[in-house]
């Protein structure tokens, strides 16, 4: 047997052994090289505090790889990769009328939860600039974010932050401002996000949605610490993917996906644009879409690649500077090996 065909024969059992599912020509796994599909587990190993890769190409798991934590199946902490789900509810409540749109002044929606010594400016800020993180209120993240949480009301501790930018104009990374979508829906509604979530989501997509954690008022947080197991998370990115409609059954909006999908603001951090929940970049000359969460979580939709990436990571600190752009690179790999 020569070098080739005993490499053919070898490559399907390894890349089993390491968490892939070869299926159908010895030397492909599901229109991926194997020995190139190896080379991308490699890499995945050499990623600081990586736990699983999960790439769904054209729906079909072309690549399951777990090197530590719970598992594909198994609930994970998506970090701020919640914020993504949060903007699919937020889509799902203005197709059904519980928001008017992304216009809506956000004090119309939080009525009661207010404060009285709310920033003065506030009645300017839309639904839609929580979701894009374009409030012009100072950040609750970052060096803000211990203090936020540690506060004993949540909504208005963010309310009567200072304003230092225009509503609507430059993005300002603030958690603080999702979680104020968060609350707008709960009071849009009548009922917790969680249950929102697994109605619109769960149910429909077949998908696990745990409890999360809750602000002092009940509100489930809006932006952080949701629970999806990365197969779940997949199949919410494959409902992107496929224009808000899976087995026949639309479950997003097609328009909202197309907003969610165009630049609001930038990122001060990568230069990617923002839209609803998603950053929106190019990867390997495709257009990609993406949400991305502290320690390693993220979640890429590429859709003329026809491909859904998942990727989890160990979520507690410290979170080594320039993890990311090895997540990055990885996508980049998977999506020219295609």
């Amino acid at each position: 047997m020569n070098e080739s065909s005993a490499r053919a024969k070898v490559l399907p059992a390894i890349l089993l052994l390491v968490g892939v599912a070869a299926v159908g020509l010895p030397d492909q796994l599901k229109g991926f090289d194997a020995e190139i599909t190896a080379g991308i587990i490699e890499q995945a190993e050499a990623v600081p505090r990586l736990h699983a890769l999960l790439v769904l190409h054209n729906g079909d798991a072309v690549i399951e790889h777990v090197q530590a934590g719970p598992g594909l199946s198994a609930p994970a902490n998506i970090k701020s990769v919640s914020k993504t789900v949060l903007a699919a509810l937020s889509g799902i409540a203005i197709e059904r009328g519980l928001v008017e749109g992304t216009d809506q002044p956000l004090v119309e929606l939080l009525r009661g939860r207010v404060p009285v010594e709310a920033n003065s400016n506030l009645g300017e800020i839309t639904f839609g600039h929580a979701l894009s993180m374009q409030t012009g209120l100072e950040s609750t993240s970052g060096s803000n974010y211990g203090r936020w949480v540690a506060s004993d009301d949540w909504v208005a501790h963010v309310l009567t932050r200072p304003m230092v930018a225009e509503p609507g104009g430059r993005m300002i990374y603030s958690t603080g401002a999702t979680h104020l979508a968060s609350a707008a829906l709960v009071e849009a509604s009548g009922r917790s996000v969680l249950e929102l979530a697994r109605e619109w989501l769960g149910d429909p997509l077949d998908i696990r949605i745990p409890d999360w954690m809750r602000d002092p008022q009940g509100i489930h947080f809006g932006g952080n610490e949701m629970v999806m197991s990365p197969r779940g998370l997949a199949r919410f990115g494959e409902l992107y993917r496929l224009g808000g409609i899976i087995n026949g059954e639309r479950i997003i909006p097609e328009w909202w996906i197309e907003q969610s999908w165009t630049a609001n603001g930038r990122s001060p951090w990568t230069g990617d644009d923002y839209g609803y929940g998603w950053f929106i970049t190019e990867i390997a000359g495709y257009s990609a879409y993406y949400g991305r969460g502290y320690g390693g979580q993220a979640l890429f939709v590429i859709p003329d690649a026809a491909l859904t990436i998942v990727i989890t990571s160990d979520p507690t600190p410290p979170s080594r500077g320039g993890q990311f752009r090895h997540l990055r690179n990885l996508v980049a790999e998977v999506v020219r090996s295609r």
